[in-house]
């Protein structure tokens, strides 16, 4: 099992998970040339995905679904409420309805290879998700829009071999920043996206000696740096009670305008 970041950040994300025989995205939130040049990158035909899996509607996470359906005519799995939001969605354009599958948070289904696990996450839109996925004995996870994490999200990240997490924002960055109060609130909110700090206790409270592989994702372009990101979960996960210390994984961040390189779990 691989896992390619194509994009990841808050303008935009798509991941490719694949194997020998077959790959499947994790969203498409950037423009269908990207995503080709990052399946490129991955190696994988964009005529051989066995699906395209969203997260939830918003533009982040959708923005190239509908022109690359309508090239490829892949299928899309996500939430009923979550198909619902897309297909009212004036940017994704038109497109076959028939592509579209409803999936059911907790209930596990096959794609190709792969199995495939959406649990829940607490974000402002109408049902978002995150997914675990299996190849036999490997496992990985992308997990990210989400304003906080409780023992259901742990017990969704379990014994994972690979993660890519959200590490949205510097706490300080979004307090001192121009963004106005309102969103300020929707970000650190409940139901907004996890900061450096809170990414790394939670790598912290799930991070077992199997977890050879994180990638830092959708980091904010406005209130966070790739570096400031690294080395605040590494502090989390060095100062926690966890198992593990920061140096007995591989961690990267995620790159939002290119490809990163692909994981091999």
């Amino acid at each position: 099992m691989k896992i390619t970041s194509i994009a990841s950040g808050s303008s935009g994300n798509s991941i490719c998970i694949s194997n020998e025989n077959g790959a499947f995205l994790i969203d498409a939130g950037i423009s269908k040339k990207r995503i080709e040049e990052g399946l490129d990158a991955a190696g994988v035909a964009p005529e051989k995905l066995n699906g395209i899996l969203i997260t939830h509607e918003h533009s982040d996470h959708i923005k190239g679904l509908g022109v690359f359906l309508r090239k490829y005519n892949i299928p899309v799995y996500a939430t009923r409420k979550t198909v619902s939001a897309i297909l009212s969605t004036s940017s994704v354009g038109k497109v076959d309805t028939d592509l579209f599958f409803g999936i059911d948070p907790d209930k596990e289904f096959k794609l190709g290879d792969f199995a495939v696990r959406p649990f829940r996450v607490s974000h402002d839109a109408v049902d978002p998700v995150a997914y675990r996925f299996y190849e036999g004995e490997k496992s990985g996870a992308v997990v990210t829009d989400l304003g906080y994490y409780d023992d259901y999200i742990v017990d969704n990240l379990k014994d994972l071999d690979a993660v890519l997490l959200e590490s949205n924002h510097d706490v300080n960055m979004l307090q001192m920043g121009a963004y106005p109060y309102h969103l300020k609130q929707r970000i650190w909110g409940n139901r907004g996206h996890l900061s450096n700090e809170t990414a790394g206790r939670l790598l912290d409270t799930i991070a077992t000696s199997r977890l050879k592989n994180v990638l830092l994702g959708h980091l904010s372009k406005e209130n966070n740096y790739p570096e400031l990101a690294f080395e605040a979960v590494r502090n989390e996960v060095n100062a926690g009670s966890g198992e593990l210390c920061a140096n007995d994984f591989n961690m990267v961040v995620a790159r939002r305008d290119m490809p990163s390189d692909t994981i091999d779990v």
